[in-house]
């Protein structure tokens, strides 16, 4: 289906954050996709920052990397997951990409005397970037990241209002998640701070086509009857999003409440009705998976989940290809280094991973870590930061390179089997400039991962600024550390390998990053698969 005119939805948030607005808006790119749409997605963060490159995995959960090099937020992961489309630099931008824009402009001259203000200047320049991530798309889905009543998104809010005066009144349609909460003590659902998230709106100068509510069970009819009247939307638009166990049922639920047929009403769309058989599969899949695999993920961030969003999924993925379940255990990685009884979780488990991540602290409990899984024969898959503990470790234990270490965690270490890329020695700034994106990748014929991949050259996206140290190759692989893949050139390592264990997996890419619950990332599958047979064998995959 093709339009003449992108139709636009824009997706606001009120009450609280973290209310899932992202699952939303990729649950709606699922359903108009579906309907034989092309989608695109736009995400709009009212932080300062540039990007969240910079930012700490505690303070904003996982920056996912795109093919062309962006670093953005997490829901763009989601987005990728729940739809066809392929996000890039266009489809994030944040107030501080926005405010550079804008200010270099001023400098340059190019508002030709005028005084630079929010209002044209800035709201201009979000309009840009908007119709810029609608070219060639049927309908672009645009969510504002933050909470109605944030002083930071008002910026974004003013654009999105003036939106309907550039692309047509029939065109928009305004989105309002919200939270509707079950007042245990009271026995009752409250609809007030709904009401007054809707009032804040209207105040901006928005008003909701559609009310998504956010709650526990599927509201009653005089629960939506009431947020119709106090929303001055019909009650046929106020939808339920119901909490589910898994989030690929999403879809399914809110095409059974009913939303994409609104939304394509409003907006004037002819399209087909989706079609969502593989969903239904991929949730029966899950839920109806007999054996139960015990996965240990050792990291820095275990504490915010978010920071591992799309490692989570990605493994769900991998148990989607094996016909299994997981118990994830997530594994803090200092606790190992102070409390040795936590390693039994470690252990006990059928795998062992330990993703990416930056800086000294909890290191040393990654290495001891890598350590358990490859005496103890258990499944290991290290990603970027994981597969360079796994050299170290090697380099220490097998290859006789006593207190070998990267040069990130010890810049005087004797062995330097990890060191600072050579293209990153001169670079001063810290935001955008590590090696970020697609790159490709030569793998060894008949290696596990070639077996995988089923081809020798592929893709993958990456996020480091260290490499293995070239002057250790050789050492490391007489020692027994099969390097399985390297850049065409061959001056980078990128995956490595070691024979005679179950499987024993390392790579300096993130392969999470291309992983769908439709196209499970090969490096998942086999890491589950290997997990799986181990969980058969000892009897505990039950």
């Amino acid at each position: 289906m093709t339009t003449r005119q992108p139709k636009f939805l824009f997706i606001t948030g009120g009450v609280v954050s973290s209310l899932g607005k992202g699952i939303a808006a990729a649950s709606i790119a699922a359903l108009m996709e579906n309907r034989g749409l092309k989608v695109a997605l736009l995400k709009l963060d009212p932080y300062i920052n540039v990007d969240p490159g910079t930012m700490s995995p505690f303070q904003h959960g996982e920056v996912y990397v795109t093919d062309d090099g962006a670093e953005t937020d997490l829901d763009l992961g989601h987005y990728e997951r729940f739809s066809s489309a392929t996000m890039s630099q266009l489809n994030n931008c944040t107030t501080g990409r926005i405010y550079s824009r804008v200010i270099e402009k001023e400098r340059r001259g190019d508002y030709l005397g005028a005084t630079v203000q929010v209002i044209p200047h800035v709201t201009d320049e979000i309009k840009a970037v908007i119709l810029a991530a609608a070219e060639d798309a049927d309908i672009l889905i645009v969510e504002i990241g933050g909470t109605v009543g944030d002083i930071e998104s008002l910026p974004f809010l003013e654009a999105i209002r003036q939106m309907p005066n550039t692309v047509g009144k029939g065109n928009v349609l305004y989105l309002h998640v919200t939270l509707v909460p079950f007042i245990k003590t009271a026995g009752e659902v409250k609809t007030k701070p709904t009401q007054h998230s809707v009032k804040e709106l209207r105040e901006i100068g928005i008003s909701p086509d559609i009310i998504l509510c956010r709650c526990a069970e599927p509201l009653a009819r005089n629960v939506k009857d009431k947020i119709a009247l106090f929303g001055n939307v019909g009650v046929d638009a106020v939808f339920s999003a119901v909490d589910v166990p898994i989030i690929y049922q999403l879809p399914i639920e809110l095409h059974g409440e009913g939303l994409d047929d609104k939304i394509a009403e409003i907006l004037n769309i002819w399209s087909r009705a989706p079609a969502l058989d593989r969903w239904q599969k991929v949730v029966d899949a899950l839920t109806s998976a007999k054996d139960t695999v015990d996965i240990a993920i050792v990291g820095k961030y275990v504490h915010l989940i978010d920071a591992y969003k799309s490692l989570h999924e990605a493994l769900i993925h991998g148990a989607l290809a094996n016909e299994c379940k997981l118990r994830l255990h997530y594994v803090d990685s200092e606790v190992l280094e102070k409390d040795p009884t936590a390693m039994q979780v470690v252990r006990s488990a059928h795998g062992v991973l330990v993703p990416g991540g930056f800086g000294s602290r909890g290191i040393e409990g990654k290495i001891a870590a890598v350590e358990v899984a490859r005496t103890e024969q258990i499944p290991f898959f290290g990603i970027c930061l994981g597969m360079q503990v796994a050299v170290v470790e090697f380099a220490r234990h097998v290859a006789g390179l006593e207190a070998a270490n990267s040069e990130e965690f010890d810049a005087q270490t004797k062995y330097p089997v990890i060191g600072l890329m050579a293209d990153q020695k001169q670079i001063k700034n810290k935001g955008g400039t590590m090696r970020l994106g697609a790159y490709p990748c030569k793998l060894v014929s008949g290696s596990i991962a070639q077996r995988l991949y089923k081809v020798t050259d592929i893709t993958e996206r990456h996020r480091h600024r260290f490499e293995v140290n070239n002057e250790y190759r050789q050492s490391l692989a007489k020692a027994g550390l099969n390097i399985s893949g390297t850049s065409p050139d061959e001056h980078l390592v990128e995956m490595v390998e070691l024979a005679g264990h179950p499987w024993f997996v390392g790579c300096q890419f993130h392969p999470e990053f291309k992983s769908k619950p439709f196209a499970p990332h090969p490096l998942f599958a086999g890491f589950i698969a290997a997990a799986h047979e181990r969980a058969r064998k000892t009897g505990s995959h039950q």
